[in-house]
């Protein structure tokens, strides 16, 4: 076995996979550190280098493109400090982060692995049940059902929409898209016969992120849901001809559309009592969710 151990993580190439685990360091993003050890196959690498700075390196994984759910959901926007294949190394450790660069090569040369694109996710994406809080509400996914709940930040004619749960069947496509400058960011589903003609702010299928600190764990849910769709390479007409749920998974849902109706009810009665809602906006929001019932 051929590892590196720092302070940002250690790597270890070990038989087939290389074993990517955090370590302990301050500067650790919030969504390695909820990952934790990464086991990827060399299967799924393309290939890997490694960067010298004055003060301090960098080991970099380049996945096979298709080859995560992870990468795929976040589209490259994930920072350093959250990308789980960057590993800071310390500059008295420059020749051992060379010599497990050159071993990776010589393993993924010696295996014939191609760093073509793939057909198919060759690493699971995050493990489910998970959730994340963050920005106006709360994303929660089971393996077959995308749940948000809105929080006192939503805007009001979001939230008086109540609840969401959306079957991973039902969804087309899913995207993260982290918060930048004045641009907020996003987690955003694609539900099938619903168009996106809102912006998140506005989008019942949709979480608006603030950059704030938790935002990253929103890629998780992203990343459990993108895991379960068709693979991107998949044609069309595959992924047209998902099954839905069964008729009589439905009728589950629509008691738990009904009672979330009614916690958003009282909710809203509790803001309009405590004065954070006018008489206007609490008759305009009552009304929506009435109109839902």
């Amino acid at each position: 076995m051929t590892e590196i151990i720092q302070k940002d993580g250690t790597w270890a190439l070990d038989g087939d996979a290389l074993r990517l685990t955090p370590g302990r360091d301050k500067n650790i993003g919030v969504l390695r550190r909820s990952l934790g050890e990464l086991v990827v196959p060399l299967a799924a690498l393309a290939g890997v280098s490694f960067e010298q700075g004055k003060r301090s390196g960098r080991l970099r994984l380049r996945l096979r493109d298709g080859a995560d759910p992870l990468l795929h959901a976040t589209g490259g926007r994930l920072t350093e400090s959250h990308d789980p294949y960057q590993l800071t190394v310390e500059s008295d450790r420059y020749g051992v982060a060379e010599y497990f660069a050159d071993e990776v090569r010589n393993t993924l040369l010696l295996d014939g692995v191609s760093p073509d694109p793939v057909t198919e996710y060759l690493l699971p994406g995050p493990a489910v049940p998970v959730t994340a809080s963050a920005g106006d509400g709360t994303a929660a996914f089971d393996g077959e059902l995308v749940r948000l709940e809105w929080n006192w930040k939503t805007e009001d004619a979001k939230a008086a929409t109540g609840s969401r749960a959306i079957p991973v069947a039902e969804i087309t496509a899913v995207e993260w898209q982290p918060a930048a400058g004045l641009e907020n960011g996003h987690l955003r589903f694609t539900v099938r016969g619903a168009p996106v003609t809102a912006p998140p702010k506005y989008d019942p299928n949709a979480v608006e992120l603030w950059g704030f600190k938790k935002d990253p764990l929103m890629a998780l849910v992203a990343a459990a849901v993108q895991a379960r769709l068709p693979h991107p390479s998949a044609p069309a007409d595959e992924a047209d001809a998902r099954p839905g749920p069964p008729r009589l998974a439905k009728e589950p849902a629509a008691e738990d559309d009904h009672d979330a109706l009614l916690r958003r009810l009282r909710e809203l009665g509790e803001l309009h009592r405590g004065g954070v809602l006018t008489d206007e906006e609490f008759a305009l929001a009552k009304g929506a969710v009435l109109k839902r019932m």
